[in-house]
């Protein structure tokens, strides 16, 4: 029996890139054998092998980008309840299979479905989190032929927008929905007779969809017996696959020549923020939609062009290119994708909130005394108690009593959105850059659960594990250096969160206490904030805080 495995939820992409494939045609595997490793713009990740089994036909190759549900490869089970032999038998040659497959569970039948006499209607898929969005496109009417990959109406929400495919073919005998309407999950389209289910459009293969728009886009105007706005040639991608589209009705127009520019509602805020005129940007997604490589790519051949004639303002300096070859021997290696994109965040977090640091330092000595005696309980639960986990712990009831550090800054910088929930992100250096995982519900979690979740997530981060969703969603970080070197450092801010807490190695210090000096255990703090959101006695008041929980443990239970 063969199945096929897919791209698994990744968050809040809409495709990400295949940087390595770890398998060939004919290997055995074994469940959670790594297959492909994809690489987002945050982290990289491996994809497992859901079953044992031998690898069949690969749909991807190096340098494709697929989308959540698309295909990677066929696997024949090896431990199903059949021989190979008789699976294989039964089942349909997998390699001649359409790019919309069966699900796996009804891989071993037929894929054609006779044509269904009434008319059936194609709905709204899942829509997430919106309860309705609305209709900015039809792209067909009654009378037209249509196929799986049709796309029927195009729909945005406040975030992006998507093209719904029919997902069966045969005639449009009633469109239910027109320009302007709101539609929910389960709402009707259209009614489509003569109609031969097809697979959902939600497990279509993303990398089969750059094959199908191409050669429709060019043929569509001579072919197509509709006007060109109706023409149901129009390329379509699978609900997962999100394109971006026009934000408003009064969608930038161009020069007729180029036609209309789509950019979607991130990309229109991105240009506000860098001051970037989009009729000035050319599109490169599809149908020429503008994606953010397109407005970073025109910011940095505005910032490398030769300086214009002097205008009495200042900007960002040029920076000259160096031959430095002329000095001595080089070596020239490229940024890996994880360092390039850290580093143009960390560049954006700098320039957009005003960071001040606030450094402190706690008396850890009967906290870490506490600690070493839990050792042994910590071994016998699977883990290992470290600092990490007392700091999560104390941050979060430092959060609960200081909300404006559990809090981000809106848009429009108009609002402070107060946070309920306690997701802490903890920095974690690994061979690929610098990535944030984060320990959701930190608050309702005790010590050993926390320190457990701390390896494993240490560990995913470094083995290259991690899941978009798994670097999702902080309201505070925590980069220690404990285990390194230093005396305290200026931490960067994860924006959009408003402050991060930088820990140094903790040392031995003289400290006066009841007329004499006494050895103790300190840990420098250094906490970094946003000056828009969090003024300095507020920082300062934080830093007191958390080293009082830190020096006196039980206050986590207070």
């Amino acid at each position: 029996m063969e199945i096929e495995v897919l791209v698994p939820d990744i968050g809040d992409f809409e495709s990400v890139d295949v940087i390595d494939i770890l398998v060939k045609p004919g290997d055995t595997v074994r469940a959670e054998d790594s297959l492909i490793t994809l690489e987002s713009d945050k982290a990289t990740m491996d994809i497992p092998a859901p079953r044992a089994g031998i690898i069949g036909a690969i749909s991807v190759k190096v340098g494709d980008k697929i989308a959540e549900g698309g295909r990677i490869l066929l696997l024949e089970l090896v431990d199903a309840p059949v021989a190979p032999a008789t699976a294989a038998a039964s089942a349909p040659a997998p390699v001649a299979a359409p790019p919309a497959t069966p699900a796996p569970e009804v891989s071993a039948t037929p894929p054609a479905v006779a044509a269904s006499a009434a008319p059936q209607a194609v709905r709204v898929p899942d829509l997430g989190d919106f309860p309705e969005v609305d209709v900015i496109e039809v792209l067909v009417k009654v009378g037209d032929e249509i196929d799986a990959d049709t796309a029927l109406v195009t729909l945005e929400s406040d975030k992006a927008t998507m093209e719904i495919p029919a997902g069966l073919s045969g005639r449009v005998t009633r469109v239910l929905v027109k320009l302007g309407d709101k539609v929910a999950t389960g709402s009707a389209l259209v009614e489509v007779s003569g109609s031969a289910v097809a697979a959902p459009a939600a497990t279509a293969p993303a990398v089969a969809a750059p094959a199908t728009p191409a050669p429709a886009a060019v043929a569509a105007p001579a072919v197509s017996a509709s006007p060109p706005a109706l023409a149901p040639s129009k390329p379509a991608l699978p609900p997962s696959a999100v394109s971006m589209a026009p934000a408003d009705s009064h969608s930038l127009e161009a020069p007729p020549a180029q036609g209309r520019l789509y950019a979607g509602p991130a990309m229109r805020k991105l240009a506000r923020e860098l001051g970037v005129d989009l009729t000035q940007v050319a599109g490169t997604g599809r149908k020429e939609r503008i994606v953010r490589q397109d407005i970073v790519g025109h910011v940095k051949k505005v910032l490398t062009a030769p300086p214009a004639a002097a205008s009495g303002k200042f900007g960002l300096p040029e920076q000259p290119s160096v031959d430095f070859s002329r000095f001595g021997e080089t070596d020239t290696q490229p940024l890996s994708k994880i360092r390039r994109i850290t580093g143009q965040n960390l560049h954006r977090s700098w320039i957009t909130a005003p960071h001040v640091t606030q450094f402190d330092e706690a008396d850890i000595t009967e906290l870490e005394a506490f600690r070493k005696a839990q050792s042994a309980a910590a071994e016998a639960a699977g883990t290992k108690l470290t600092l990490l986990a007392f700091l999560i712990k104390a941050v979060t009831v430092a959060l609960a009593r200081y909300p404006d550090f559990n809090a981000s800054l809106s848009a429009d910088g108009e609002s402070l959105i107060f946070k309920k929930y306690f997701h802490i992100g903890m920095a974690a250096n690994t061979p690929r850059g610098l990535v944030v995982p984060v320990l959701r519900n930190a608050d309702g979690k005790g010590l050993l659960a926390l320190a457990k979740e701390v390896r494993e997530l240490g560990t995913k981060a470094r083995d290259g594990k991690l899941t978009p969703a798994e670097m999702q969603g902080g309201c505070f970080t925590i980069s220690s250096l404990g285990g390194v070197s230093g005396t305290g450092f200026t931490p960067i801010i994860n924006v959009p969160e408003v402050a991060i807490l930088g820990v140094s190695p903790a040392a031995m210090k003289p400290v006066w206490q009841n007329g004499a000096f006494v050895p103790r255990l300190m840990l420098p703090l250094s906490l970094s904030y946003d000056h828009r959101v969090i003024d300095g006695v507020a920082a300062a008041e934080f830093t007191r805080c958390l080293g009082q929980i830190l020096g006196d443990i039980r206050q986590i239970l207070l």
